[in-house]
């Protein structure tokens, strides 16, 4: 098992990939933010979908999924139909205008990620793909558990009194 020290430096480092989405995250059209990114790759991976479900997917509520589907929907990439098994639900589906902007980030990301990653090898590349997928393996679904911090263990509390020792 790796040392302490070692998942500190891992820590630190995943939280630098913050810096590299960022940086993915500049790429995108202006008509296009990551929101909107997120639920046009969502459909494209899962296909037709509920709303409940997408907001799942995308571990937000319903009130953020909504606007995030409300943009998209304006654009033209997605349509809502009534879902036949609840009239009161929507089914969310990509157009083939959604399709052409999926496939639009797509170029954009690889494009972006060949420019960066141009003097790594074959290799490297697919070393970093097997271990990033180990990597979300290991944390599974991260929507459906809270990670919770073990409770810290307390120090014992000396007990206050207003008696004045006795002397020896």
């Amino acid at each position: 098992m790796a040392e302490q020290a070692q998942f500190a430096e891992l820590a630190r480092q995943l939280s630098a990939v913050g810096a590299v989405k960022r940086d993915m995250g500049r790429i995108l059209p202006p008509d296009c933010p990551a929101g909107s990114a997120a639920v046009l790759t969502l459909l494209g991976r899962h296909g037709d979908m509920r709303m409940s479900k997408l907001a799942e997917l995308l571990a937000v509520d319903m009130s953020v999924t909504s606007r995030h589907v409300a943009h998209v929907a304006a654009r033209g990439w997605i349509e809502r139909h009534p879902d036949p098994a609840d009239k009161r639900s929507r089914i969310l589906r990509l157009t083939s205008a959604g399709l052409e902007q999926l496939d639009e980030l797509s170029r954009r990301t690889t494009r972006l990620l060949a420019e960066r990653l141009a003097d790594w090898t074959d290799d490297e590349v697919a070393q970093l793909i097997r271990l990033m997928s180990r990597l979300r393996e290991s944390f599974g679904d991260c929507r459906s558990t809270a990670f919770r911090l073990p409770a810290p263990v307390a120090a014992p509390v000396a007990e206050e009194t207003t008696r004045t020792p006795a002397s020896t």
